[in-house]
């Protein structure tokens, strides 16, 4: 009866449910991606971007188009990235190797590819510091700082 009784008590009280991060976020997230009727990602304000950033802004996309049943997953190839972000395999790769080093991307073996994820815990903080990046763009293209 003990198991049970902390089952139930690490399941209310303790986990924790990501996904709502999907929804929560919904609106900072529509302010930088697009995501078309068969699936792809577009990022709004790609030119204004790093590599990195680029990156989880896709994965991101990939997320909601997922859940919006438009993609059958979230996680991504290495020539998805290439040809719709078009960053070259040797710039990519490093850049995901850092992602991953940070916990901000999860990679999934499938035969001989590897595909990668966002995590889901890293949504609402990445969606927030790539808008403070736009904000600062922004701000710099009117001369002043934002």
């Amino acid at each position: 009866m003990a198991h049970e009784d902390l089952k139930k008590r690490v399941l209310g009280e303790m986990t924790v449910d990501h996904r709502g991060a999907l929804e929560r976020n919904f609106e900072l997230a529509k302010k930088h991606v697009k995501i078309t009727q068969d699936g792809k990602v577009e990022l709004i304000h790609k030119d204004r971007m790093g590599g990195k950033p680029q990156i989880v802004m896709y994965m991101i996309g990939k997320l909601y188009a997922k859940e919006a049943g438009l993609a059958e997953a979230e996680d991504v190839g290495n020539e998805e990235l290439t040809t719709e972000l078009g960053i070259p395999g040797g710039s990519l790769r490093p850049w995901l190797a850092e992602l991953r080093k940070e916990n901000k991307v999860r990679a999934a073996k499938r035969g001989r590819y590897t595909y990668h994820a966002v995590q889901l815990h890293v949504v609402e903080k990445e969606l927030r510091a790539v808008d403070v990046l736009i904000q600062g763009a922004r701000g710099e293209e009117h001369g002043h700082i934002a």
